[in-house]
């Protein structure tokens, strides 16, 4: 088993704090695990087995908890004499109205509230309203290209990398007999799950709240604009463009319609949307943005097709890693030209260009010019499959791509 260092230190790190732990992210990207690992932990420094109450609401002994009153009930009569609590609520947003539960334990004593979701709803509601300022989030991810290494160090970094660029990152599919048709079996599971069933756990919230949001109704319609999302990572996209593809395929619908179904996808942890930046205007821009997908190998299974635009998925897979080291990642303009991703924390940038090949030189030119033009003394760098251009040009770096995502590099980029 894969330790989720990171995660874990971000967790240890708010051991005790008088903050509600939030964990968030797509279905199967290793949540229930992670909490798992820290009760580990936990129990490593001294704690109590009976101070830890885990409950998985996907599991069917716990249905008669999934009314928020029973809920905390059961919490309150189970809370340990001796010394903090720690309460384990996963996929709580299984529970209508769990906020309530939630809300009245926070202002307990010794207790420490940890809850994970696969939907970004959960933080939109009750629960944002009444926690505003008392909780923490935590994104989690599918593996890093590190951690699906780990597991399959047997093969060389290269070919780790094929499979991982092809199968993904499901921490189920880097430890499983790969065959393709048990992974677009597996695949096909988490997909149709997040689509189906979370949508509706989704609308019962939104009538619950008595939200005025729009209605997901047309799963049909819902897995075009997916597929259409898919096959659009790294591209600049609007909701008018969304809404010329449907209506260019024989169907009338309203961009307000398209909207409702983008912000599902998204909510749902499928798909991430990246704002321009005007890196000389030092704004974000509210025209178009891109979007990318939080797993390729879900990707490939959407679109069944083999071969397609090596570029973007390498850009693909630079902008989540970009996110689970830490940074706030922009999509870069400046002047007439564009910079991949501009990535921000503690207030220093660093920018990033990304591309299959640098051995053309027409290519080479067209990837470092947009990092020549910016005059400023933050780091910049070209990411690429290429080793024999990797090096220092004017103090632009250019790195392999794998040993990029391996920290095998010594530059600070």
């Amino acid at each position: 088993m894969v330790q989720r260092t990171d995660y874990l230190e971000h967790l240890k790190a708010w051991k005790d704090e008088k903050v509600i732990k939030v964990i968030t992210g797509i279905r199967r990207c290793g949540k229930s695990t992670l909490l798992r690992q820290y009760m580990d932990y936990l129990i490593e420094t001294g704690v109590k087995e009976k101070q830890i109450i885990f409950l998985n609401f996907e599991e069917l002994e716990y249905e008669d908890l999934l009314d928020y009153k029973a809920l905390y009930q059961y919490l309150v009569s189970n809370l340990s004499p001796e010394g903090t609590t720690y309460i384990f609520l996963d996929e709580i947003q299984k529970v209508p109205e769990f906020e309530r539960a939630v809300d009245s334990l926070y202002i307990k004593d010794n207790v420490d509230i940890y809850i994970t979701g696969s939907n970004s709803f959960l933080l939109s509601g009750e629960l944002a309203t009444l926690l505003s300022g008392r909780y923490v989030k935590l994104s989690v991810l599918p593996f890093s290209f590190k951690e699906y290494y780990e597991l399959n160090g047997d093969k060389s970094p290269d070919d780790a990398f094929m499979d991982y660029m092809s199968n993904g990152a499901f921490p189920y599919v880097a430890l499983m007999d790969k065959t393709k048709e048990k992974i677009d079996a597996y695949l096909e599971g988490i997909y149709n799950t997040i689509i189906v069933k979370d949508i509706e756990e989704r609308q019962s919230r939104r009538e619950n709240n008595n939200s005025e949001k729009r209605k997901i109704n047309d799963i049909a319609l819902l897995k075009n604009i997916a597929r259409f999302l898919a096959g659009s990572i790294g591209s600049l996209i609007s909701v008018k463009s969304i809404t010329d593809y449907i209506i260019s395929s024989g169907r009338k619908i309203s961009p307000n319609t398209v909207e409702g179904y983008l912000d599902v996808l998204e909510e749902a942890f499928v798909f991430y949307p990246v704002d321009r930046y005007d890196v000389l205007g030092k704004q974000l821009l509210k025209t178009n943005r891109k979007i990318y997908i939080v797993d390729l190998g879900l990707r490939r299974f959407m679109l069944s097709r083999r071969n397609y635009d090596l570029g973007f998925s390498l850009e693909n897979v630079v902008y989540f890693e970009l996110l689970r080291r830490g940074y706030t990642v922009n999509i870069g303009k400046a002047a007439a030209s564009e910079v991949d991703f501009v990535a921000r924390k503690n207030d220093r940038l660093k920018y990033y260009q990304v591309t299959a090949s640098l051995m053309d030189e027409n290519t080479f030119q067209r990837e470092i010019a947009p990092l020549k033009s910016l005059n400023d003394n933050y780091p910049k760098a070209i990411l690429t499959l290429d080793r024999f251009t990797a090096g220092d040009y004017d103090g632009i770096e250019v790195i392999n791509i794998i040993d990029w995502l391996l920290n095998k590099t010594g530059a600070d980029i």
